[in-house]
């Protein structure tokens, strides 16, 4: 039985809920295109079975901020998801800061060692700093599924690196969190 993994891209191509800007790049369509290479990974590995939120660049995702959250959970446990994968990009007001960091409902969700694993393999591949993970309940991705989920910020949009590493280099994401999660199903 395969393992049914959804792939979340945070955020729409346009408002409402369209994400952070830094470097000249958009959050929302680095996360796509690293998603839609996760997903290819994903897809050529029988173990698991993928969804995505954006399965196209212009997929749109309700028409409010929170409309749009809850019907990324709805899709993901109408389909029967057994682990949901939001990704992000971060940002700070702070040029330097750097690296990947991921959050999980609780320490004892499975999504938190998931999202370990991940985070080790993404600063592998990557060579970006594991910022590490963190206990997030109140984020509704986390707090609204019904299976473990992981929200995992890719790198920061507001440093030069990071942002050129995920604009030109997503495969290296796409490696990552792929890696990561074959290391947690073992």
């Amino acid at each position: 039985m395969a393992i049914k993994i959804y792939i979340d891209q945070g955020h729409n191509p346009q408002n409402p809920n369209a994400g952070a800007e830094g470097n000249g790049l958009r959050e929302q369509d680095i996360v796509f295109r690293i998603g839609i290479l996760l997903a290819e990974r994903l897809r050529a590995d029988p173990r698991f079975e993928v969804k995505l939120s954006r399965p196209t660049e212009e997929s749109q995702i309700g028409s409010s901020n929170s409309e749009s959250l809850r019907l990324r959970v709805a899709d993901a446990t109408a389909w029967g998801a057994d682990y949901f994968i939001s990704l992000h990009t971060n940002a700070s007001d702070i040029s330097s800061a750097s690296g990947s960091e991921a959050f999980a409902f609780s320490r004892s969700s499975p999504a938190f060692a998931l999202g370990e694993d991940i985070l080790s393999a993404l600063s592998a591949s990557t060579g970006l700093r594991n910022r590490g993970m963190q206990v997030r309940s109140g984020l509704y991705v986390l707090r609204k599924t019904p299976m473990p989920s992981l929200l995992v910020e890719l790198g920061f949009i507001s440093n030069p690196n990071d942002a050129y590493l995920m604009s030109e280099r997503p495969e290296l994401f796409a490696e990552g969190l792929y890696n990561g999660i074959v290391e947690y199903f073992g």
